[in-house]
């Protein structure tokens, strides 16, 4: 049997757990309603070594393997909220991998290495008003000026944005070369021209913090170009599977547990003189969303062995068959995971439809991953030109 975890893995799990289930998950309700949750909570995960588990030591991670990083976001949905989760998420697997993979040893000391301690926030910079899944479409340029870029343009969807001390962007410096005219900058949110111009209201993820942004002439040093100038596309295409693959191994731990917390409310509900679980159409969907679950998580670790190898034992870049792979899982985990949240709100009957059942909050929330990250669409248009169909 293919047993990825050794017992350094589980010492990690369990400490993931712990903190989810006692930094977040007695607060859950309280940030929920509060549609925030206290910064201090990400130098938390840092001491604690969440942060940085998957993460070389020579950067200021603790020199694991992803399957470190698969555990964290099976366990992180423990703590009941998943705005928590995915502000959480994006620090550890959205805005920091590329500076990883190309950051300068001054990039690092200054933004990766605080960032993996929980001492700086760190935010993804590269939805627009006008360029979601169509990255491509980006209008935010900027013009090299002696030793610095002038950055202007807007970003949405900003997760961590009105926080994060730093965004890893990606602007136009081409502005006739389409794709291939894009580049990654690190920006600092306190460089003068740089405004959060408003907190943005989400139908879930309460807990989480999503921002327009907007930049208007921001002098940005030149020392803070990631990588080569023009190849921000690509290196966009690497960094989004890290993305991708984390939201649907949250996503079908987000799954699994609401499953769980569902069997046992069927389990004391008493309907027609029996507990609702008893009744055999229920028994029937159990069944049917616990083998799905089973068969996407397979089909997960598989897709996590391929990124595992690609970025941990060749140290290469992701392969095109991983990247097949991992956007199948994400069309894969986003449509279960909708489904698995619907039938339970349904098994929950009216008490589904209240705020005080987290299984509400769960249903909103989950609806996210059919969009974030490269909407489902988007992954079957892609993949169907790796298909060459």
């Amino acid at each position: 049997m293919f047993q990825p975890y050794t017992e350094e893995h589980d010492q990690f799990r369990r400490t993931v757990r712990q903190f989810a289930e006692k930094e977040i998950a007695p607060f859950a309700d309280e940030w929920e309603h509060a549609k925030d949750f206290p910064s201090a909570l990400f130098k938390k995960a840092g001491e604690l070594g969440i942060l940085g588990a998957h993460y070389p030591e020579a950067v200021g991670g603790s020199g694991g393997d992803y399957w470190f990083s698969v555990a964290k976001a099976q366990e992180l949905p423990r703590g009941r909220s998943a705005g928590v989760t995915m502000a959480l998420l994006v620090q550890t697997d959205m805005a920091t991998p590329v500076i990883a993979d190309l950051g300068t040893p001054e990039q690092v000391a200054e933004f990766l290495r605080p960032a993996l301690a929980g001492d700086k926030i760190a935010a993804i910079g590269v939805s627009e008003p006008g360029a979601g899944s169509d990255v491509a479409g980006i209008t935010t340029w900027a013009r090299r000026d002696g030793d610095d870029y002038v950055l202007n343009g807007q970003k949405t969807f900003i997760t961590n944005g009105t926080r994060a001390d730093f965004v890893t962007m990606l602007v136009k410096t081409n502005p006739d070369g389409g794709a291939h005219g894009c580049s990654f900058f690190l920006v600092p949110t306190k460089l003068p021209g740089f405004r959060v111009s408003r907190k943005l209201e989400k139908v879930g993820n309460h807990a989480s913090d999503t921002a327009e942004l907007f930049l208007e002439d921001v002098r940005v040093p030149a020392r803070y170009r990631l990588g080569e100038e023009g190849m921000g596309f690509m290196y966009l295409m690497q960094n989004f599977q890290a993305e991708r693959l984390i939201g649907g191994v949250s996503g079908l731990a987000g799954a699994r547990y609401a499953v769980e917390y569902s069997r046992r409310y069927g389990e004391d509900r008493k309907v027609f003189g029996k507990p609702l679980i008893k009744r055999e159409l229920w028994q029937h969907r159990f069944v049917d969303m616990y083998t799905k679950i089973e068969m996407a998580e397979a089909f997960m670790e598989k897709c996590v062995s391929h990124y595992n190898h690609d970025k941990y034992v060749t140290q290469g870049n992701v392969s095109m068959e991983t990247v097949k792979l991992i956007s199948m899982l994400k069309i894969v985990a986003g449509e279960l995971v909708s489904s698995v949240m619907d039938t339970c709100l349904q098994f929950h009957g009216g008490w589904g439809y209240v705020e005080e059942y987290p299984i509400a909050r769960a249903w909103r929330d989950s609806r996210l991953l059919r969009i974030g990250g490269g909407s489902s669409e988007t992954m079957s248009y892609y993949l169907a030109k790796l298909m060459g169909l």
